[in-house]
C-alpha cells in the first residue's frame, strides 16, 4: 500500500489537516487506548516542530510528531506515532517511522533521537537503531520506556 508521505512544519499545515491530525490521535490515545490525558499539550504548533503525515485517499491514516531540539547537545524527539486502526498489520509503522528519521536527520543531522515508547514496542523501535536507556515507568497508566539512537 502506497501512502503519500509529507514532512510539514506545523505553519504549513491546513485546517483541515491540524483537524485530521488530531482526530486521528483522540481516537487511538485518549479513546482506543482508554487513556484520558491532555494530547493537545501546546508543543504541535511551537519552534521548529514538525509532523509527518500519511494520506491515504486524502486521509491521515498514519503521523508523527517531532520535536525540535530544546538546545545544544539536547535531542530530537519523536512522539505521538500512530496507524490507523483500520490499516494496522501493513506495515506502514515501518513506512512511518524510516519517514521520521529521514526528517530528523534532513532537518537536525547529528543529532540524537529519543523516544519514550509503549513497553512493548520495545523491540519495533530496535529496528531503528533505538536502545533503552531507562527502565520500565507508567505514563498515563500506560508502560513505557524511554530509548535513544545515537
Amino acid at each position: 500500500m502506497n501512502l503519500e508521505w509529507q514532512d510539514l512544519h506545523h505553519r504549513e499545515f491546513t485546517t483541515h489537516q491540524l483537524y485530521a491530525l488530531l482526530a486521528l490521535r483522540n481516537q487511538v490515545f485518549i479513546v482506543e487506548q482508554n487513556c484520558p490525558y491532555l494530547d493537545i499539550d501546546n508543543l504541535d504548533l511551537q519552534g521548529d516542530n514538525r509532523h509527518i503525515l500519511g494520506t491515504l485517499e486524502g486521509n491521515i491514516v498514519a503521523c508523527a510528531r517531532i520535536l525540535a531540539p530544546e538546545g545544544q547537545n539536547k535531542p530530537v524527539k519523536i512522539g505521538r506515532v500512530i496507524v490507523s486502526p483500520s490499516l494496522r498489520g501493513l506495515r506502514l509503522g515501518q513506512q512511518l517511522m524510516a519517514q521520521a528519521m529521514d526528517s530528523c536527520q534532513k532537518h537536525w543531522a547529528q543529532r540524537t533521537v529519543f523516544l519514550s515508547a509503549q513497553a512493548h514496542l520495545q523491540h519495533f523501535y530496535g529496528h531503528f537503531g533505538f536502545q533503552a536507556v531507562s527502565e520500565v515507568y507508567l505514563e498515563d497508566g500506560i508502560p513505557h520506556i524511554d530509548m535513544q539512537n545515537r
